[in-house]
């Protein structure tokens, strides 16, 4: 453990009140804060020795659980390196997205707000992974499916995205299911409660 010296502003400093001869005296402090470790006390986004084996679990388990720190950023050197592999990106977000197969694998109906002036229209849009997929270069690696707050999902909907990769296999997904002190990761399977007979069941369904 390493222990931080904290700059001496307002938030690090702190007040001691005592009484010393009749008068009424302070004094300034300073506090320090614990670090867990090397990469706290240099900074968090100078060292990232985790890449390799990130780009290992992608191409391995092809739909992935990610947590990363409240303050945000760290993700996207994640991001960044599969986009240097080659993958093309699809970001949506998990609120308003309706239902995942429906939205991403099927011609979906969109009603758009009438407010309270035009009649209620519905439009129809082609399904967003396949009309994404066929607009792919021919030197793209695939395409990677991320999805942010996905901790709003239910548990079918996490289910979905864990099994996709099995039906579109030039797809990866990445889903946001939550925050934590440093950027991990966890097949979504697993967090989804998928069981390996449903991951094969879908796989041979597609071949």
């Amino acid at each position: 453990m390493l222990c931080c010296p904290v700059a001496p502003h307002k938030h690090s400093l702190g007040q001691l009140a005592f009484t010393k001869g009749g008068r009424h005296q302070k004094r300034l402090f300073l506090r320090s804060v614990r670090c867990g470790g090397l990469a706290d006390f240099i900074g968090g986004d100078l060292l990232k020795p985790d890449l390799g084996r990130w780009l290992e679990d992608v191409e391995k388990h092809k739909a992935l659980a990610v947590y990363s720190p409240h303050e945000g950023g760290y993700e996207g050197r994640y991001l960044t390196r599969l986009r240097y592999q080659g993958y093309v990106f699809l970001d949506l977000s998990a609120r308003g997205l309706g239902d995942p197969e429906t939205t991403l694998t099927k011609i979906h109906p969109v009603c758009p707000p009438h407010l309270g002036r035009q009649p209620i229209a519905r439009w129809y849009f082609p399904p967003e992974v396949d009309y994404r997929l066929n607009l792919l270069p021919p030197e793209a690696k695939g395409l990677v499916v991320w999805i942010i707050e996905a901790k709003v999902l239910s548990k079918a909907e996490l289910q979905f995205l864990a099994l996709l990769p099995s039906l579109r296999p030039k797809v990866r997904v990445i889903a946001e299911c939550g925050n934590w002190r440093k950027f991990i990761w966890k097949p979504l399977n697993e967090i989804a409660g998928l069981s390996p007979a449903e991951e094969l069941q879908a796989s041979t369904q597609q071949a």
